[in-house]
């Protein structure tokens, strides 16, 4: 009976062992779909990935074919003898485009390194080499002001970018083809650059030697001529301005100086009319310099100030008399340093500003109050609102190799990323260099303390330039982004303007 009992379990044993050998194979069998599925998951991602760069460079090359459609109707409508005007409509959102009156053919100067003439051939407020053609295009831009402005915000929508920033371990670079270097005919170092919002030909510098200086692109050349310069001091104390702001209808630049010995802050270069130069009455500023100026992104025209003052405040354009604004200050205590710089939410009526107390603040104009706080470990000097996404803003701080930050409106005290360079000619951060966003939002052009244009690329999960561009002999103090055409133009201490061709 104990034989039977035994050789009646063996065969249980040996079938016991099969079994278990089965279901290891099965385990190591779906071991192995796993790694299939998942080497196929990433393949398959990374397949996405190479898909919308393919796109996006398509985009790019999609653009530069409308633009080099338009200059070829329009040497064809010059050689024809057709007005420009008519060939306008290449889009549909440029059939009602004004071109503001300083494209009206104004007589250029030559662009060489010759010395501008002696300082007795310069009014306090006259501005030389300008020559009107025709008097029409200024009723007609003042007529369609309201609604270029309106155009220009019906073109904007939103675009999630924030989900892509720090998604790739490799950067996207951009191609910078040709580089061209004019002299900016200012006699001290320049402080300001801002391109015109309504014609993407015309652009504007400035200087510490209070000159604002107005600039027109050449068709089909890596150049620019000079169409006017402005004496644009201030009244009382002769200062230059220290910043400048394009008026949304393209018709007039605002310069802020200080507030200082009750001198004046704000003055409107008029380029549609020949009386130049006014300077606001109103003086919110109660001391020290005016920092910065900026345009809100909203359909109601109105720029904000600030100040050392600790000061915000906002503008509105006066509906019953031209180039008349009513001043209202947003705060003076939600910074207890210098407020250096501002600039405006596009999917709220908030107006952020930063200081150099390291506070970030985002004003509710509606509301009144502060909606947003915040405070890094380095001082703020400067802000940019996104042009895509509407909830995305950068900082510039003072912490080396930690420059740019970039953050949520929505968040509070969270940095999505940060980002900056090492500085070969010096250690200290300096507030007159100034960032720019690319037009499709994913990359931020810098300048430097050394002599090279900065670039990032938001998408890559580094801290460092997406590449550097050797760009200038001394210091850039400011690369331009320019939103219609694949350029960047940067100014520098050494008095040159630099255009860079790029795609």
């Amino acid at each position: 009976m104990s034989d039977l009992s035994t050789n009646h379990k063996k065969p249980k044993l040996k079938g016991e062992e099969e079994g278990d050998e089965e279901e290891a194979a099965n385990v190591s069998c779906r071991e192995e779909q796993e790694e299939v599925l998942v080497a196929l998951v990433e393949h398959r991602s990374n397949e996405i990935e190479r898909f919308k760069n393919h796109i996006s460079n398509y985009q790019t090359k999609l653009i530069e074919a409308e633009r080099s459609l338009r200059d070829s109707k329009a040497k064809l409508a010059q050689l024809r003898g057709v007005p420009l005007k008519t060939l306008r409509n290449v889009n549909g959102d440029e059939k009602d485009y004004v071109s503001p009156s300083p494209s009206k053919t104004l007589k250029p100067c030559d662009t060489s390194d010759h010395p501008r003439g002696s300082s007795s051939s310069i009014s306090k407020t006259k501005t030389f080499v300008v020559k009107q053609k025709s008097e029409s295009s200024n009723i007609k831009a003042s007529g369609d002001r309201n609604r270029g402005t309106k155009r220009k915000f019906e073109q904007k929508e939103h675009k999630e970018l924030i989900r892509l920033i720090g998604r790739n371990s490799s950067p996207t670079t951009i191609k910078c083809h040709t580089s061209n270097q004019i002299s900016s005919q200012h006699k001290r170092k320049l402080r300001s650059l801002i391109l015109c919002p309504v014609n993407e030909q015309l652009f504007a510098t400035s200087s510490l030697d209070g000159m604002v200086s107005l600039w027109q692109l050449q068709p089909g050349r890596l150049a620019a001529s000079l169409l006017s310069t402005t004496d644009c001091l201030s009244r009382k104390q002769r200062r230059w301005a220290e910043d400048m702001a394009w008026h949304p209808s393209g018709k007039s630049i605002f310069s802020v100086y200080t507030a200082d010995d009750g001198d004046s802050q704000i003055s409107i270069l008029n380029l549609n009319k020949t009386r130049g130069v006014t300077f606001l009455e109103n003086k919110p500023h109660v001391k020290g310099i005016i920092n910065n100026i900026k345009f809100m992104p909203w359909k109601n025209t109105c720029f904000v100030t600030g100040g050392s003052d600790h000061a915000v405040v906002l503008w509105n354009e006066s509906d019953d008399e031209e180039n008349k604004w009513k001043s209202k200050t947003l705060h003076r205590n939600l910074h207890s340093a210098a407020v250096m710089g501002v600039d405006g939410m596009r999917n709220k009526n908030i107006v952020l500003s930063v200081g150099a107390d390291k506070r970030i603040c985002g004003f509710d104009v509606q509301v009144g109050r502060a909606d947003y706080k915040h405070q890094i470990d380095y001082k703020c000097m400067s802000v940019l609102s996104n042009p895509c996404d509407f909830n995305l803003f950068m900082v510039q701080s003072g912490e080396p190799e930690k420059q740019l930050r970039l953050f949520d409106i929505r968040l509070r005290k969270t940095e999505l990323h940060s980002f900056g360079w090492k500085q070969d000619s010096s250690e200290s951060q300096s507030a007159l260099i100034n960032q720019s966003w690319s037009p499709d939002g994913l990359y931020i052009t810098s300048g430097s303390v050394d002599p090279v244009i900065h670039v990032f690329d938001i998408r890559y999960n580094a801290c460092k330039p997406t590449q550097s561009i050797k760009a200038h002999q001394k210091r850039v103090f400011q690369a331009e982004w320019h939103y219609s055409q694949p350029l960047i133009i940067s100014i520098s201490s050494d008095l040159n303007i630099g255009l860079h061709k790029i795609s």
